[in-house]
């Protein structure tokens, strides 16, 4: 019963609702530092 129940942080924002947007954002910046590096490596050879 408690997975029906949402959460909000203390200003009323949907903590579910921020993750599944973050999700359906793209790449991360980690994620495009890691894609430029082998980019790069690649590029090299």
């Amino acid at each position: 019963m408690t997975a029906n129940k949402k959460r909000y942080t203390c200003v009323g924002t949907d903590i579910e609702e921020v993750k599944k947007l973050n999700s359906e954002s793209g790449l991360s910046y980690n994620e495009v530092k890691l894609l430029l590096s082998n980019l790069n490596k690649n590029r090299k050879k």
